[in-house]
């Protein structure tokens, strides 16, 4: 095996001594499907897609609708508030201390188009973030 297999040896002993713990927050849109809101793997944050629904409901700011619940159109400003609103309330304080205010980074982004999602919404976010 040569060095190879110490390699192998090194990589499994990093990724059995990564702590991995998941996230729900009781102020955030209840998740669409089986998934927590986060999950913290070593210093990374992952949050799960978070959309712009109202917890409790099935309230979807900025989306309007006709009698059968076809999508007539898409207010992106109310939705995207409602989706930088939930982000905030699934982790707030790491938010609030990387990305807010003079000297902080802004965060990066990636927009894709979706045909089809499980809720009339126009906008989703991921996020990845470093922690303590």
């Amino acid at each position: 095996m040569g060095s190879h297999g110490s390699e192998l040896a090194e990589v499994r002993e990093v990724s059995a001594t990564t702590v991995s713990k998941s996230f729900e927050s009781e102020r955030a849109p209840e998740p669409v499907g089986a998934f927590p809101h986060a999950k913290r793997v070593g210093n990374l944050l992952f949050l799960s897609g978070i959309g712009p629904r109202v917890r409790g409901s099935k309230e979807i700011p900025g989306v309007t609708l006709d009698e059968a619940g076809n999508v007539l159109g898409y207010n992106i400003e109310k939705q995207c508030r409602a989706v930088f609103e939930n982000v905030r309330l699934v982790y707030n304080r790491l938010y609030a201390e990387h990305f807010a205010g003079d000297g902080k980074p802004n965060p990066t982004r990636t927009t894709i188009e979706v045909t089809a999602l499980p809720t009339p919404i126009a906008i989703e976010l991921k996020v990845i973030a470093a922690v303590g």
